[in-house]
Parts: structure tokens; C-alpha cells; sequence
């Protein structure tokens, strides 16, 4: 049973990122760089935040529950800032380095365009904030024990899973959308995306009440998601011919 709970959740949280990575960035070597790049920016970004945290708690009192709750809901809120701090950067060391590599270029065009290092890059962002999320959390279902024994939820795996394959889409789509919002100097856009994060984060902290956590993040990455569509230059007038088509092949075949 337990190795039916890993492989179930794991396969929830990571497998619509993996499908990502395999089919739109596997073969491309330059889009796989600035995959792992930007994994290293969340990466970082969680170190500092961690950093600050861990001085956080040695200098408080370890006694006062009330305080150490607001320490953990200040070092949430603060990673999220932190993260959004260090796409900023990427954006700015992938733009400076797409016009190096105009500039050096006999050919008037860019290898890969702005919008798909967005995507790139926030896919890289998800995979590694779900890793570090989710990957615990795999170990401690192989057992031993049982899920519940205690009174405990016994849907904590299953919505952990849910919850991290929301958050690497999100952050897919966030990407999308905070790049298109830098390009453009759109700042609202910059501080919508900032603020959704924020609020997907402080909705974490209502677990285990997952009814008032899981249900509003799945409708913001569903809004998201369309948001980051119609930013990537999609319409619903392509949208309708992609399926006109589809409809004609498979009549034909």
C-alpha cells in the first residue's frame, strides 16, 4: 500500500511537469540550460530565505509558540518575496544575454524568443519549488506507519500532491506572465503576479483545513492559466483553429 501512496502522489505532483520537460524541452539543449538555470535561482532564493529564518528562530524564544507562528508565517511570506526578487534577476540575466548574443550574431533573430524562456524558466522555478516541497514527503509515505493513526488526515499525501502539482504549474505560468509584464513595463502585472503568490502562499497556511486551501488555489491556477495563454500571444481565434483542425484529421484518418 505504501509504495501505491509514493508512486500515486508522485505521479500527481510531478508527472504533468515531466510531460512538460520531455515534450517542449528536452531536445533543445539551450532550453534545458535555462531550465536548470532558473531551478538555480529558486534555489538560491530559498537558501537566503532559510538563512534569514534559521537567525530568526535562534534569536527569538523557542518557548513562545505564538511567536514562533509568526516567525513561520513571516519566513513564508518573506521566501515568496525573495523568489519573486530572483525571477526578476533571471529575466534581467536572460535579457542581458539574448542582446550579447544578438550583438555577436550574423543572424538577425534570437534563438529562442522572451516568451519561451518565460516558460522555460518557470517551469524550472515549479520543478524545483515542488522537489523541495513534495520529495520529504514521498520518503515518509513508503512507512512505516499509518496514514491517520493519530487522528491526522488521512488525506494529507494526496493533497500535498495536489498542492505541489498546483504550485509547479503556477509558477509556469506566473513565469509567462511576469516576463511578458517586464517586457512591456507593465508593473501592475509584476505586482498582480507578486500578490497571487502571496496569497497562494498564505493559503497554504490554512492546512490541514484542505477545503479552504486546495479548492481557491485550483481556481487561481485555472485563472492563471488562461492568463498566461492569452500573454503568450494566444487567442481564442487560434484556440478554435487548432480544434477545427484536429476535427479534419482525425475525419481524414
Amino acid at each position: 500500500m505504501t509504495l501505491a501512496v509514493f508512486f500515486g502522489c508522485a505521479f500527481i505532483a510531478f508527472g504533468p511537469s515531466f510531460a512538460l520537460f520531455v515534450f517542449t524541452i528536452a531536445k533543445d539543449p539551450l532550453r534545458v540550460i535555462i531550465l536548470i538555470a532558473g531551478a538555480f535561482f529558486w534555489l538560491l532564493s530559498l537558501l537566503l530565505s532559510s538563512l534569514v529564518w534559521f537567525i530568526a528562530i535562534k534569536a527569538s524564544n523557542s518557548q513562545d509558540l505564538t511567536l514562533q507562528r509568526g516567525l513561520l508565517i513571516f519566513g513564508v511570506f518573506f521566501s515568496v518575496l525573495l523568489q519573486e526578487v530572483f525571477r526578476f534577476a533571471y529575466y534581467r540575466l536572460l535579457r542581458k544575454a539574448t542582446e550579447g548574443l544578438a550583438a555577436i550574431s550574423d543572424d538577425d533573430g534570437s534563438a529562442i524568443s522572451v516568451r519561451q524562456m518565460a516558460y522555460v524558466a518557470g517551469l524550472g522555478f515549479g520543478i524545483m519549488s515542488g522537489a523541495f516541497s513534495m520529495i520529504n514527503i514521498l520518503s515518509d509515505s513508503l512507512g512505516p506507519g499509518t496514514v491517520g493513526i493519530f487522528g491526522d488526515s488521512q488525506y494529507y499525501f494526496i493533497t500535498a500532491a495536489l498542492m505541489t502539482l498546483a504550485l509547479t504549474l503556477l509558477h509556469t505560468f506566473w513565469g509567462v506572465v511576469f516576463f511578458e509584464g517586464c517586457e512591456k513595463s507593465r508593473w501592475w502585472v509584476i505586482a498582480a503576479v507578486v500578490s497571487l503568490h502571496l496569497l497562494v502562499a498564505g493559503l497554504s497556511l490554512l492546512n490541514p483545513l484542505y477545503e479552504g486551501s486546495l479548492p481557491p488555489v485550483y481556481v487561481i491556477t485555472l485563472a492563471t492559466g488562461v492568463w498566461a495563454f492569452f500573454s503568450s500571444g494566444g487567442s481564442l481565434h487560434s484556440l478554435s483553429a487548432l480544434c477545427t483542425r484536429r476535427k479534419a484529421e482525425g475525419e481524414s484518418s
